[in-house]
């Protein structure tokens, strides 16, 4: 039975509190679009995401006007486009074209799936897509980039962690005329999920339907809104208080959701739980965890803090909807949170302790701007770190470091809209990791892997 108090709150979240849906994803197959010839492989993937998603933009909007939830973003997420390009040794830049062609013509803000799976090694496609990146995003706004270069079961392909340090740097240069943002839309993962709709990291995986569509939520500032009528009370009533909100927030998302599906004619697939942050004031993680009592984020006692939100987030989701997935935490994009931003500005929040962090939330070290001149070692050392964090506590972690060319740290770049503002972070580059990087092969699977 519907409550009136809960609808006239969910009102006041959406008015108020910057509550909306961050994104309706929808994920299409190209695998029936592979081809020995590229000409006709790129045909066939402009034209069935063109015939699937005609009608996405529209009836998000339709959705928007009649429950009266801004919906921010429209997306598609795609296969892996490194599995089209190994069929036909062509360039994968035209697949990025296409992509962007295809992403103009039904009016989205974003298409994911520029990627390659290469934990456990490359294969055929993989080394050209991922050597094409920093061109391919240099030539299209619209297109964003993924490689998965390990995993739990798997261990980490150090040999792709060396190329990405590479890579990153190069798409940096490759835009320094843009802000550097051709950094900011690859997404270098360990234990990347087949089916999160949050952008730069989405890729629609292999074991997906045809056609899905997933939803990612947001929801910071309204969890912050719940929890200043508590100013008191034990971190249980906290977390409870959370988990309360999670709940409210997440049948938004599976009613948006369930609507776009039968209007789409496409199954439905998941509410990703994560909350999405933006430079807002109102719209912060960091306000979260400095509501619950820490002065400044970064501060001692931000780890716990964030473990509790976190946690707390997921049980509250899990029992609002039956299909959750993607990433499901709370991220902390440093650029994108205007909390997060305040912190690296003071000096109170550094990598090293946004690294900690990383262990105990849904993604990793996200939209962090480091100099300019760090070496492409340093960039994969970095990599490294984050993807053992994630391997070893069988996690998806991630890293979306951007090099601000021409730039040092103290200064800021300014990326504009969702993206927010990054100030630069120092980094240790004054100590190399060159020699560890070097070395490459595969750093083994932990004994966490042997479940079975």
């Amino acid at each position: 039975m519907l409550d009136t108090t809960d609808i006239l709150e969910t009102i006041r979240m959406i008015d108020d509190e910057n509550l909306d849906i961050r994104t309706i994803t929808m994920g299409i197959s190209l695998l029936d679009c592979i081809d020995s010839d590229i000409t006709r492989s790129c045909d066939k993937v402009y034209d069935k995401i063109c015939r699937m998603a005609s009608r996405l933009v529209p009836v998000g909007c339709d959705i928007e006007r009649m429950y009266g939830i801004p919906i921010i973003n429209k997306r598609i997420s795609v296969t892996p486009i490194a599995m089209l390009a190994a069929a036909n040794r062509g360039d994968p830049v035209k697949y990025a074209r296409t992509l962007e062609k295809a992403a103009k013509e039904v009016g989205v803000n974003f298409i994911g799936g520029f990627s390659a799976l290469v934990h456990k090694g490359f294969s055929a496609g993989d080394k050209a897509l991922i050597c094409s990146i920093p061109q391919a995003l240099s030539e299209t706004e619209r297109v964003c980039s993924s490689v998965n270069i390990g995993s739990t079961k798997a261990g980490i392909n150090m040999d792709a962690v060396g190329l990405m340090g590479n890579i990153i740097l190069d798409a940096a240069k490759a835009t320094a005329d843009k802000n550097c943002m051709g950094a900011a839309k690859i997404v270098v993962f360990c234990n990347a999920p087949e089916d999160n709709p949050f952008m730069a990291g989405a890729f629609h995986g292999v074991g997906e339907p045809d056609c899905v569509i997933n939803v990612g939520v947001s929801g910071p500032g309204a969890v912050r809104s719940a929890l200043t009528k508590c100013p008191d009370g034990d971190l249980t009533e906290v977390a409870d208080i959370i988990k309360k909100t999670a709940f409210k927030i997440t049948r938004m998302g599976q009613l948006v959701g369930k609507a776009a599906s039968e209007r789409l004619n496409v199954p439905f697939g998941i509410v990703d739980l994560s909350l999405a942050p933006t430079p807002a004031v109102g719209d912060s993680v960091a306000h979260v965890i400095e509501e619950m009592g820490i002065e400044i984020c970064g501060a001692h006692g931000t780890t716990a803090a964030l473990a509790l939100l976190n946690d707390a987030v997921k049980k509250g989701g899990v029992m609002a909807s039956s299909h959750v997935g993607g990433l499901s935490g709370a991220f902390i994009p440093v650029s994108e949170d205007a909390g997060m931003i305040d912190a690296a500005r003071s000096g109170d929040l550094s990598i090293e302790k946004l690294e900690a962090m990383t262990a105990v939330c849904s993604v990793g070290l996200d939209m962090i701007v480091i100099p300019g001149d760090t070496p492409p070692s340093t960039i994969s050392a970095i990599i490294a770190d984050e993807a053992a964090i994630g391997m070893v506590n069988s996690k998806t972690t991630a890293v979306r470091v951007v090099p601000a060319i021409g730039k040092k740290s103290g200064e800021e770049l300014e990326f504009g809209g969702l993206f927010g503002s990054g100030p630069i972070m120092k980094l240790h580059n004054d100590r190399s990791s060159e020699k560890f990087i070097a070395r490459g092969g595969r750093i083994p699977a932990p004994m966490q892997s042997l479940k079975n």
